[in-house]
């Protein structure tokens, strides 16, 4: 792994644990992981392979990242003071988080010390076509986890700040009022 494969990895890291203090959801909360990713896909992304077994593969690890970032934003507690949204990201959240990083680190560490001739074993016998394939899956992986958990956020965003606009009806109230015009 390089310098750089370091810094972003722990960049990305750094993403949940800043929300495990409750903060603000503003744009920031949005822009930061979205342009981490996005940096990410760039340098690393460099086509999507089609032969073979990859798009299975790439379809398979997206799928545990769709995962992955749904629960995690299920898993992170959002609500509103005044006019303003505030998240904090539960442990949950957080160890799933760690457990997608964990397993694409894991995974890059592995093959770099030892483990590339068993991925190539792997990718042969599987018909997955090239490395390539392999780092599309896991940078594909780690943008759908994260938008999809910014997603997530978002739309349990919208549905809190909707709850409180909409009056509670009191059944009592209504009771009589029903009453009266009887």
């Amino acid at each position: 792994m390089t310098t750089t494969d370091w810094i972003t990895d722990i960049a990305l890291l750094l993403v949940v644990f800043r929300q495990l203090r409750e903060g603000r959801l503003d744009a920031k909360s949005y822009v930061i992981p979205l342009a981490v990713v996005a940096f990410v896909a760039h340098s690393y992304l460099n086509s999507v392979p089609t032969a073979g077994n990859d798009l299975v593969l790439i379809g398979a690890l997206v799928a545990v990242g769709a995962a992955l970032g749904v629960a995690g934003g299920v898993y992170t507690r959002i609500r509103k003071v005044g006019t303003h949204l505030f998240i904090k990201a539960g442990a949950v959240s957080a160890a799933l988080w760690v457990l997608g990083m964990g397993a694409r680190m894991g995974f890059q560490l592995w093959v770099d010390h030892g483990g590339a001739d068993d991925v190539a074993r792997f990718s042969l016998t599987h018909q997955i076509t090239t490395g390539d394939a392999w780092v599309a899956a896991f940078v594909l992986m780690a943008l759908t986890e994260v938008v999809t958990r910014l997603g997530t956020i978002f739309l349990r965003g919208r549905m809190v700040t909707r709850e409180q606009r909409q009056p509670a009806v009191d059944i009592r109230s209504a009771t009589v009022a029903a009453d009266r015009t009887v």
